[in-house]
């Protein structure tokens, strides 16, 4: 997939604090400032959600920078209406300590606020990256150590690249085999 970037970090840790907020990751190093570190293991950000809302496929891309400066603009009067510390060495989002950031994003999300669907939207690229690896191809994934593949249990393939399920998800098989099926599984 094509990738859309500005080459703007601000814009960069502000996406990466959102999909850290949805699916919560550790720290990358001790300094870092837009993973909040409330989770062990790769989170969102690790399994690629800022590059994924970044496809051209995704249809997000061209919005990315609107909805980062209204999510800057809603952490900046959510921390003023709370009273909280100002921090302008990061984008405002960014600042805000994860505890604050999940209550901001529920405020966002909750049925009836008007722009509910643009932050929903994020949240499911956030998902997405973290629960299926939309951006890879599964074999890149696995081979990367895709942290939501892994949590999710999906194990690496047979040498020859090709997934088998031994052991039915059911405990036994749900059909018999067609006889002209071939040793690849596909029909005759």
């Amino acid at each position: 997939m094509e990738e859309t970037f500005d080459g703007d970090p601000s814009e960069t840790a502000t996406l990466e604090a959102y999909a850290d907020t949805i699916v919560p990751g550790e720290k990358r190093w001790p300094g870092d400032r837009a993973i909040a570190g409330v989770s062990a293991g790769g989170g969102a950000v690790a399994a690629g959600a800022v590059e994924l809302m970044r496809t051209d496929a995704g249809g997000l891309a061209p919005a990315l920078p609107d909805l980062v400066r209204a999510l800057n603009a809603h952490a900046e009067a959510y921390r003023d209406r709370l009273g909280l510390e100002r921090d302008d060495s990061v984008p405002a989002f960014v600042a805000l300590s994860g505890e604050h950031r999940v209550a901001l994003v529920s405020e966002l999300v909750a049925p009836g606020h008007p722009e509910k669907m643009l932050w929903v939207g994020m949240a499911i690229f956030s998902n997405m990256a973290f629960d299926v690896g939309a951006h890879l191809h599964t074999s890149e994934a696995m081979a990367s150590g895709h942290p939501g593949l892994a949590a999710l249990g999906y194990f690496q393939p047979d040498p020859d690249g090709l997934w088998r399920f031994p052991d039915f998800s059911y405990r036994r098989p749900l059909a018999d085999h067609h006889p002209d099926t071939t040793p690849s599984g596909s029909p005759a």
